[in-house]
């Protein structure tokens, strides 16, 4: 029984946990859903709630005074924003991912994921947010439960096919540039190498005398690897299962009719493993089409989900 509940924990099968709160840390019915949203006591990611306001927010492309706007200024508004949240954020940890929806919902409007690499960097940054203020505006900050952001994001909105817009139930994560990409977090393996090149630095100062020992010890197991792989190229199948190759031995050897039924068998389950490998592979791609559908379908009917139209 165990074993059960935890193999459907934050699935649709799951009739006590919200399958939604569980793989995108917010749900469309908020206090009011039937199911429990449990709040994660720790966790390596923040969900900043409601804090990227975009200039669009009333209306998509239209400014506050109806008045187009151009989609680079929305792009340079964003990642001024993005740059400047990485900034302070960095303060209190390494960050493995910065997530920010770009979806219209209230639910998750707005919405700032950060990952850290570390617990307890999330934890130090809970701790140094809470009660602070950006752009005149209380930051609201927590643990979520979000861990894997493929599991998360909608598969066709990152191929420009989603149909549902702005309110689709899965995350629409805005883009950065490469060029600001590679400038916040370049900086992480740029000290990784160079914690790796400390590490390396001791053998930088060995004798001249130990490191030519060391060449010729690595040129004199090449050599033996070398001559070690020539001879297993000359050697045939036949030869490494025990068959000689002089004419002499070739009379004595098995008869062929028992190495051919050998290989028939052999081919015929290579063929069975074929066919399950292709069928599996076939059932997970339908698998993964049909899993944003059936997830948005299943939030959206309210009456079976949660017992009340909303």
């Amino acid at each position: 029984m165990a074993e059960h509940l935890a193999s459907i924990f934050g699935t649709e099968k799951d009739r006590v946990n919200c399958p939604f709160y569980f793989k995108i840390g917010a749900c469309r019915h908020g206090d009011r859903c039937s199911r429990l949203h449990t709040k994660p006591s720790i966790s390596p990611t923040l969900l900043l709630s409601n804090m990227y306001q975009r200039p669009d927010m009333i209306t998509p492309g239209v400014d506050a005074q109806g008045q187009p706007i151009d989609p680079r200024k929305i792009q340079e508004h964003f990642e001024e924003f993005y740059e400047d949240l990485f900034e302070e954020l960095s303060k209190y940890g390494e960050i493995e991912s910065l997530n920010i929806c770009d979806n219209l919902a209230d639910h998750m409007v707005g919405n700032v994921y950060v990952q850290f690499r570390e617990e307890e960097h999330a934890a130090n940054a809970l701790r140094n947010l809470t009660g602070r203020f950006y752009a005149g505006r209380p930051i609201i900050v927590d643990f979520s439960p979000v861990t894997d952001f493929r599991e998360a994001t909608c598969r066709q909105y990152e191929e420009n096919t989603c149909n549902r817009g702005g309110y689709c139930n899965f995350m629409h994560l805005k883009r950065i540039s490469r060029e600001l990409r590679r400038q916040l977090f370049g900086r992480y393996r740029s000290r990784h190498s160079r914690s790796r090149s400390r590490s390396r630095s001791p053998h930088r100062h060995r004798s001249h005398e130990d490191r030519s020992h060391r060449s010729h010890r690595r040129h004199d197991d090449r050599d033996h690897h070398e001559s070690h792989r020539r001879k297993h190229r000359s050697i045939s199948p036949g030869h490494r299962r025990g068959r000689s190759r002089s004419p002499g031995a070739r009379k004595n050897r098995s008869p062929v009719r028992d190495g051919s039924e050998e290989r028939r068998a052999r081919i015929e389950q290579w063929n069975r493993e074929k066919e399950e490998r292709e069928h599996a592979d076939k059932a997970n791609t339908r698998e993964d089409n049909n899993r944003d559908d059936e997830y948005n379908e299943y939030s959206q009917n309210g009456s079976e989900y949660h017992g009340y139209q909303q």
